[in-house]
């Protein structure tokens, strides 16, 4: 099973679900994890080889979304959750929109920050070029380079710092297994940039995330039950640079009180 923490606030309290992404781990959510202890019990899992989720079984060559939607299925129903709200962070956004699709029934409302909804050209060169440089760069030069494309400014620093940590707990063999998602990738983020969202979603995006922003501008634009936030001055992991703005949007919005904060 995933390695995961829990913080039970009581037996009756809504569950929170938090969903990191690619290189990520836990740590992923250091400013908000006493932000929302008060208001929820929330469960942490560390996906498949990142963090301290190590040698998982059964073992596979290569991932796609079933399985890591899988491996998040088996944590939640061993802690017999029923319901939960979820906020994910970059690729955990099309993890969530997997696991809505696969049990809708699980999800109350979802906060996807950072999120990635379309295939644009720039991600499509972008992942092209990092495949070709697979047999060429380890895994730390080539997610050390990345990082810098995706969060080139000086704001940026923290949340790079953070994210190249964590991504070191990710051997080269690793990696390469998650290189699989590449196979439904593409089609993955096709299928769902065109989905309806059926559940109340925010979309919570720095205006300087340049690789990812304006498609999920599109997508919110299109969805009847999806609204978008916007932080000025900052870049693709909007919960670490801005993270107390992030905490109060996003606790407003689970707990029914507004959409948004400008």
């Amino acid at each position: 099973m995933l390695h995961f923490q829990t913080h039970i606030l009581h037996e009756d309290a809504p569950w929170l679900v938090f969903i990191h992404g690619a290189g990520g781990a836990i740590a992923t959510w250091k400013y908000q994890t006493d932000a929302f202890k008060p208001f929820f019990n929330i469960l942490l899992p560390d996906l498949r080889d990142h963090g301290l989720s190590k040698n998982m079984e059964p073992a596979f060559a290569s991932y796609n979304f079933d399985i890591v939607c899988d491996d998040l299925l088996e944590v939640i129903d061993h802690l017999q959750i029923e319901k939960a709200s979820f906020i994910s962070l970059s690729l955990g956004s099309a993890i969530l929109q997997r696991l809505d699709e696969r049990r809708p029934e699980l999800i109350d409302k979802m906060i996807m920050a950072g999120g990635i909804f379309r295939a644009t050209l720039r991600m499509r060169f972008l992942i092209r070029i990092s495949q070709f440089l697979n047999h060429v760069l380890t895994y730390n030069q080539i997610y050390t380079m990345f990082s810098l494309i995706v969060l080139p400014k000086k704001n940026h620093q923290k949340s790079r710092r953070l994210y190249r940590l964590q991504a070191k707990r990710l051997s080269q063999v690793e990696y390469m297994k998650w290189v699989g998602l590449y196979g439904e990738f593409f089609k993955v983020l096709d299928d769902y940039f065109h989905r309806k969202l059926r559940k109340m979603s925010l979309v919570v995006m720095g205006a300087e995330d340049h690789v990812f922003f304006k498609a999920a501008k599109r997508f919110v634009a299109q969805q009847e039950k999806a609204r978008l936030v916007v932080f000025d001055k900052c870049g693709h992991i909007c919960n670490i640079e801005q993270w107390q703005r992030f905490n109060e949007v996003a606790l407003k919005f689970l707990q029914g009180k507004e959409w948004s904060v400008e």
